[in-house]
Formats: structure tokens, C-alpha cells, sequence
């Protein structure tokens, strides 16, 4: 199978985020699930049907001055108010090219024709598979930078455990959101019961976005009964879903409220 390329570029996907992977595939979610998070994870699939070894955590670079200064106009001129790191791949792959992207492009910007005001945020979304140290924290300070920290009932107790920590180390240094992939969950079944009180506990945090699921109809989680799911319109076909919450968004990002936290 071929790998991404390691090439960054700044693209817009169908639900109208603007994506600006440092990294792309996810090793580490691999390794720890067969098919990606929830072994149901979307970026996976999409790769496999692309024929790209998601397994394989590529770094992306620019690939000289002229390049970082095309994506710079680019992103200045987007439609959206912010650009997101953290679609089909994780940062915290590895945080240290991450963060000296994020410093390229930010200490280029200063030198811009482009008032302050104007200048994009940026939403980093991850599982922090690897940690960030108290120097990369410190160098994030200075940008404008949300994190939001993914995590779900459906993670292991470890899993939550890091993720909440991680989430509240975050808080000094930049605007932290925990990120909840959220299911309607079978409190008919026992398992189903206490994943949802659980959740609960997870949605009970501050600057809490509420994810909603979205399953393969062979997804385990569906044949033992644990979550409940309904066909529901998502952009432009049905899409099978799990959703806690009848007021979750599931629209174009364009018309979220939330805005991947920015706004909150």
C-alpha cells in the first residue's frame, strides 16, 4: 500500500473544515485498535479506500519558503475562521514537528500584509497518544491555538484517565476543550448502562463539545445491543448514528455554533 505524502497542503473536506495536517495516518491508534478508534475509526477508512497505509504516521513538510508562503496567503483568505490540525492523523505523533510547523507559519504571519485580526486560529485535535512536554506547552502559549482533547466512554478507564489530565494540564497554556465522542447508549443492556454513566461524567466538564457517532452497521457495538442507532440525514445521503443529544450538530461546520470550540 502507498503512504501519504509527506508534502503539507491546506485542503477543505466535504463538511467544509479547512485541514492542515502536520501529521498524517495514526500508528499509534493503529496499534492500538485493528480498525482505528471505536475499531470504526472514519480516516481510517477512508485511506484504506484510497489504498493508503494509514498505519504509517507520516510527517508533512513544506517544501521550501515559496510553498510556506502560498499556504499562508491561502489560509488568510479561507472561509472559515480558524484551520484544523488533527483530521486524518494525529499531532501527537509527534509534537515536536507540530509545534515547529505551527511556529513557521505563525512567525512567517507576522510579516504579512494581513491585519492581527485577520489571522486564522488554529483547532488541534488529538488523543494525545504521546505526551506534550512543559517546554513544547510553553512554545504553544504564544500562539493562538484550542486544543481539544478526543475521548469517548467507549475509551478504556487509562485512556479517560490520560485524556481528562491531559485536558486539564492544557488550561494554562491555551484554550482547552474535551472533544466527546458521544453515543446513545442501550440502558436496557448492562454494558450499555454503564458506558452511559460514564459519559455522563465526561459531559459534566467544562467547554464540552458533544461528538456524535458514527458507526459501520457491522460495528460490535451495534450487534451486542450496547448503542442504539437511527438513519439520519448527514450533508448530502443518510448516515447510520448514534446520538446522544437530539440537539448534537451534524451539519456543515460552516453553520456550527461551536466552531470546534473557538467559540465557547
Amino acid at each position: 500500500m502507498k503512504t501519504y505524502s509527506n508534502i503539507i497542503t491546506l485542503s477543505k473536506n466535504k463538511r467544509g473544515i479547512w485541514d492542515f495536517d502536520t501529521v498524517k495516518g495514526c500508528e499509534s491508534g493503529l496499534l492500538h485498535s485493528i480498525n482505528g478508534c471505536y475499531n470504526d475509526c472514519y480516516a481510517y477508512k477512508t485511506a484504506k479506500r484510497y489504498g493508503i497505509d494509514f498505519s504509517k504516521s507520516i510527517n508533512r513538510h513544506f517544501e521550501n519558503y515559496n510553498h510556506k508562503q502560498q499556504i499562508i496567503k491561502m489560509i488568510e483568505k479561507i472561509d472559515m475562521p480558524f484551520i484544523r490540525i488533527g483530521c486524518s492523523g494525529d499531532p501527537s505523533e509527534d509534537w515536536e514537528h507540530t509545534i515547529s510547523i505551527i511556529e513557521q507559519l505563525k512567525n512567517s504571519n507576522q510579516h504579512t500584509l494581513f491585519p492581527l485580526e485577520s489571522r486564522k486560529q488554529i483547532v488541534i485535535i488529538t488523543r494525545h497518544w504521546k505526551l506534550l512536554t512543559e517546554n513544547q506547552l510553553s512554545r504553544l502559549k504564544k500562539y493562538n491555538v484550542c486544543i481539544n482533547t478526543s475521548v469517548s466512554a467507549l475509551d478504556s478507564n487509562e485512556l479517560i484517565q490520560n485524556s481528562l489530565k491531559q485536558y486539564n494540564r492544557l488550561k494554562p497554556y491555551c484554550k482547552s476543550v474535551l472533544r466527546v465522542v458521544t453515543c446513545d447508549f442501550n440502558k436496557e443492556n448492562k454494558t450499555g448502562y454503564q458506558l452511559d454513566l460514564i459519559q455522563k461524567e465526561l459531559l459534566k466538564n467544562e467547554l464540552v463539545i458533544d461528538t456524535v457517532f458514527r458507526p459501520s452497521k457491522n460495528n460490535t457495538l451495534i450487534t451486542n445491543s450496547i448503542i442504539n442507532t437511527k438513519k439520519m440525514s448527514f450533508m448530502k445521503s443518510k448516515s447510520l448514528v448514534s446520538k446522544n443529544n437530539k440537539k448534537a450538530f451534524l451539519g456543515k461546520c460552516a453553520n456550527c455554533i461551536e466552531m470546534c470550540g473557538i467559540n465557547m
